[in-house]
């Protein structure tokens, strides 16, 4: 295993602005200091970072030869670009297009940097609840969303999430019944959407491309550090274990009340123990 942490511990997540009128220009973003986000990872002993395709599309914009460039970054923090997060609604015909334009510059980008993983959320809830037909137009994008993945040399993975149509496990299972994009589970999404993050890794072993780790509070919404809330994160471990899943674990921390590298050192820390108790090997290249 290889352990990676998200840089949205560092700000949280926003919306560019463009988006509110151009379709094609939505991403997403972490408004906080990237140099700093990187350099804490590294500290904090992970050897892979991931990121939002804006924060990586605004690095994209500065030449390679720049002081600021995220290569000259990834070099002095010894970190890989392990994924980077895109997304959309994918379920609306007419603007599907411009979601796709946006998801190729993703891909583009992550392909310019090393990454391996286009980290892929959505499929939008309409206010008149799921649509005859959604799932299958989520479906039908998250495929051509895997092509254009493949066309830079890049797997994609659809990311389970809270507030979207692959919310539950009756969902997920609508969702991956019609596609055959990769799984990237995440522990504490699917156990707040209602589901056992273990079971849904062992019920789809063979799509696993990618794995985020977070923990649970006990009100069942709130995301911690790990082994500081109420989820069977060493069951999962095992789950992802017998899955034959050998690549990057990474913890996707949305919100942390306090230090972020403080919270990367203490999920850092639970690893070590927990990886150790799994039998699961970490190397650091």
């Amino acid at each position: 295993m290889r352990l990676g942490y998200h840089s949205i511990t560092w700000g949280g997540v926003t919306g560019a602005a463009a988006g509110v009128t151009s379709v094609k220009d939505l991403v997403y973003r972490v408004p906080g200091d990237m140099d700093r986000a990187l350099r804490e990872i590294s500290a904090a002993g992970y050897r892979g970072v991931e990121m939002f395709d804006g924060n990586v599309r605004e690095f994209a914009e500065v030449r390679d030869d720049h002081p600021g460039s995220l290569h000259r970054l990834l070099d002095e923090t010894a970190l890989s670009l392990v994924g980077v997060y895109t997304g959309g609604n994918f379920v609306y015909p007419e603007i599907l297009p411009d979601e796709l334009h946006r998801v190729r510059r993703a891909a583009e980008d992550a392909a310019r940097f090393g990454a391996a993983q286009l980290v892929v959320g959505g499929g939008a809830p309409r206010a008149q609840g799921i649509a005859d037909g959604d799932h299958d137009r989520l479906a039908r994008a998250l495929d051509t969303v895997a092509g254009i993945a493949a066309e830079h040399g890049l797997s994609a993975c659809y990311h389970p999430h809270l507030g979207t149509i692959g919310q539950s496990p009756e969902q997920i299972e609508a969702v991956f019944s019609r596609s055959s994009i990769g799984f990237c589970p995440d522990t504490a999404h699917l156990a707040a959407g209602g589901g056992d993050p273990a079971a849904l890794i062992r019920r789809h072993a063979d799509r696993i491309r990618h794995v985020h780790l977070k923990d649970l509070g006990s009100d069942g919404a709130t995301f911690l550090p790990l082994g500081r809330g109420v989820l069977d994160l060493d069951g999962v471990l095992a789950a992802v274990a017998e899955s034959g899943y050998d690549d990057w674990l990474v913890v996707e921390l949305d919100t942390y009340d306090g230090d972020p590298a403080e919270a990367a050192r203490i999920s850092r820390a639970w690893l070590d123990g927990a990886l150790d108790r799994a039998g699961l090997t970490v190397t650091t290249s």
